[in-house]
């Protein structure tokens, strides 16, 4: 493509030109007497929510020094107002209050089918159940692991599974074949074990 071609030179595009902004019209300070210009917002009052005076900056902060939210209200109407301000001044209830949200019928009947009894009354009464701690440590779990045995093995039953794998894997027991030697050390460890922590 040819940027220098003459058909280049009568295509007319709009030059673009900054938008004019027209200065807004300076608000004059809401003080009786000021001249000065109101650049600073200040409320109303408590019943004119979202309505503003325009002030100097001078005449803003002595608004300021004496503006007082509360004022007129009574103690009980300040501390109602500021109980409700922790939930933003909205309606609440305790849950299961609310009946008709919850569709009771007019004889008091609950229609929903709560199989699992989420909704019964008092749900929170019953403690849940205490998480089950391990009997044992984690060296004492995998030593009765390797011997084959879970955390329910009494010192008997230990003794009986170590009785048993040394007859299995000793050497003399399989006519001298040590292929199983690794294993019979590893049995013979976790006993040993067993045995220095006091469950033997």
């Amino acid at each position: 493509m040819n940027l220098n071609s003459p058909l280049f030179d009568r295509i007319r595009t709009k030059s673009k030109q900054a938008p004019v902004i027209e200065p807004k019209p300076k608000q004059a300070c809401a003080h009786p007497g000021c001249a000065a210009a109101g650049e600073f917002k200040a409320p109303m009052g408590r019943l004119r929510e979202g309505q503003y005076f325009c002030f100097c900056l001078d005449h803003v902060r002595e608004y300021n020094a004496t503006y007082n939210y509360f004022n007129g209200m009574s103690d009980n109407d300040v501390a109602r107002f500021q109980k409700e301000a922790v939930i933003g001044h909205r309606p609440t209830w305790s849950m299961g209050v609310n009946r008709a949200a919850r569709g009771f019928r007019e004889d008091g009947v609950d229609p929903v089918v709560d199989p699992l009894g989420m909704f019964r009354q008092g749900m929170g009464a019953r403690a849940a159940d205490p998480p089950r701690q391990p009997k044992f440590g984690v060296a004492a779990m995998k030593a009765l692991a390797t011997l084959g045995l879970d955390d329910t093995a009494d010192a008997e039953k230990i003794k009986t599974r170590y009785k048993e794998w040394v007859k299995r894997l000793h050497p003399d027991a399989n006519g001298g074949d040590r292929s199983m030697e690794d294993k019979l050390r590893e049995i013979i460890q976790a006993y040993n074990y067993l045995r220095t922590a006091k469950l033997v």
